[in-house]
Parts: C-alpha cells; structure tokens; sequence
C-alpha cells in the first residue's frame, strides 16, 4: 500500500513515521520544503496509483481543509479517496464529501486524538463514513490506533461527518477534565495546608478514581516547572469546544461543566474583568459595600482566610 499525507506539522509528521514503521509506504507533501517528500500537491497523486489513491489530508481546519480538498477534487479521478484527519467542524464533512462523491472520489472524516505523543502511544480514531471506504484505509487504522483490542482505540461512528462530530465532543469533554484538575491545583496551591502539591497530584496518578493521563501531564508540567512561573495564564480554544457548547443549544442539551470551561478561557484574555468591575459597582450601589480603587488589589487577588465572614444580611 501507498497512501499520501498531506500536511506534516507536528501531529502529522509523526503520523507519517508511525505508519511507515507498518510497513505502509508514505509519501507526503507540505508547503515546507524541508520536510516535504514532493514539491508540489499535483506531484504527489501523481506518485499515488491512480483509481485506488489513498490521501490523508492533515492540515489546519477550516478555509485551509477547504482549499485542500477542493484542489484535490480536480487532481484526483473515479476510486480514489480523501480522508481529513484535521480537526474540521462535522458540517463542512457533507460538502467535501459531496463534493468528492459528484467525482466519483470517496471520503472519510477522522477525528484523531493522542497529540504529540500519539507517535509513541498511538492515536484514537474516530471515523465517519461508508463500510466500504473504511474496510478499504483500515490498515493505515491499525498502523496508527494504540496497540490492543481494535475497538479501545477505533470506531467506525457513523456516517460522514460522524467522525468529527464524535471528536468535538471529545474534546468538549476535555475542556471539562483539564480545568477541573486545574482548579484543584489552584486550592491545593491557595490553602497553604498543602506542602508538597506537584506530589499530592502524582499520588492520585495511582488507584484513585481521577487517576487520568490528563493528571499524568499536569504532573509532568508541574515537575518541569513547579510554580508554572514560566507561562502565562492565557489559554486558548481551537474551535471545538464552541462547536459542542453550540451544539448543545441547538439541541437543547444542557452542558454546565463545557461550557463554564470554554468560558473560564475567556476569562483567562482579560487583563480586567469589566464583568467583574460590574458586579462590584452593582453591589455597591444596592448594599453599600466597600469597592477597591482600581489598582490597589493585592497581590494574592483574594482576602485571605483570616479575614471575618460577611454578614449574612444584605449580601450578595
């Protein structure tokens, strides 16, 4: 078998040794000449044999995807197949998909998860569309899934657009896991009771119920840079968690703990909350209670825990 990749940045460059290392031959192409195998997009189907091509597409989602696959649209002939790997938005499967199918080309969207360390551990594969394409591009699966049972790291979930869709909610769900950890960290670190924290979080590494390879990597990132003194607290989103908060409002599903996630990285861009300077002025107004002059927070940005409670009256 001979497939072509297209798009070898860090995830893709990876994939591209994994599956070679199955004995599957790659070629692949990226506008970077130093890592690219051909000069050019056309080159590369050319290398491929025509009516029975296999191209992995591995790029940015959205307009990049798109151009992409049209580009293939024109290069490719009747038998051959795309799959997009990236992390496109499930809607844009059915148009690529039919936008292939008018040209006889087949298509499968597969959400891929397992990031830089997919090479090592192998990549967990969500895909989206006909038995037949999928029966036709499992070898390049089991080259890239994890070692053991097929169906721990595989699925066949659906029809096209199954694929990405599945994976968005993965990744909603991920949103979720990553800042519950994270704000354990921040009561671990903020009590003070807690002496050692990077080795309170290893300890539920093992046996306990929240063990996770989540943990394992705050853990690595803790014991690299203890204080995370060396980043800066601005988190970014790729698009997925969006998509699923959308989703779930469009379907009327209620997804309390994804979407305080996807807000706290907003929250995470200011550098003021005006949000929060709303509130303080509101409850000045109704209750009289004391404001801070801006600039004049301290430096812990919290009243410590020897400070009296507020009375219950009148307080909000």
């Amino acid at each position: 078998m001979h497939i072509g990749l297209v798009g070898l940045g860090r995830m893709g460059a990876n994939m591209r040794t994994r599956i070679r290392a199955a004995g599957i031959d790659v070629s692949g192409y990226d506008p970077r000449p130093d890592v690219s195998d051909v000069a050019t997009l056309a080159e590369l189907v050319e290398l491929l044999p025509a009516g029975e091509r296999i191209v992995w597409v591995m790029v940015p989602a959205g307009e990049v995807t798109h151009s992409v696959v049209a580009e293939l649209a024109d290069l490719l002939v009747p038998g051959d197949l795309v799959i997009d790997g990236g992390n496109s938005y499930f809607a844009d499967d059915e148009r690529h998909g039919a936008m292939l199918h008018a040209r006889g080309v087949g298509y499968l969207d597969v959400g891929v998860s397992g990031g830089i360390w997919g090479l090592e551990n192998g990549y967990g594969l969500m895909v989206g569309g006909g038995a037949e394409d999928v029966a036709r591009a499992m070898p390049i699966f089991d080259a890239l899934r994890p070692e053991g049972p097929r169906d721990e790291g595989f699925v066949h979930a659906g029809p096209v657009g199954a694929g990405h869709y599945a994976k968005m909610v993965h990744n909603g769900i991920e949103y979720g896991l990553m800042q519950a950890y994270a704000e354990g960290y921040e009561l671990l670190e903020a009590k003070g009771l807690i002496t050692d924290v990077p080795g309170t979080l290893k300890a539920w590494s093992r046996g306990t119920v929240v063990r996770s390879w989540l943990l394992d990597l705050l853990v690595a990132a803790l014991e690299e840079d203890q204080d995370l003194s060396t980043i800066e607290d601005w988190v970014d989103d790729s698009g997925e968690g969006r998509w699923t908060v959308d989703e779930a409002i469009d379907l009327a599903v209620p997804l309390p703990v994804i979407s305080a996630a996807l807000f706290a990285r907003f929250a995470s861009r200011q550098g003021q909350s005006p949000a929060m300077k709303a509130v303080a002025a509101l409850r000045q107004q109704f209750g009289g209670h004391a404001v801070r002059p801006a600039g004049s927070a301290p430096s812990e940005g919290r009243i410590g825990p020897s400070a009296p409670p507020a009375p219950p009256a009148s307080s909000v």
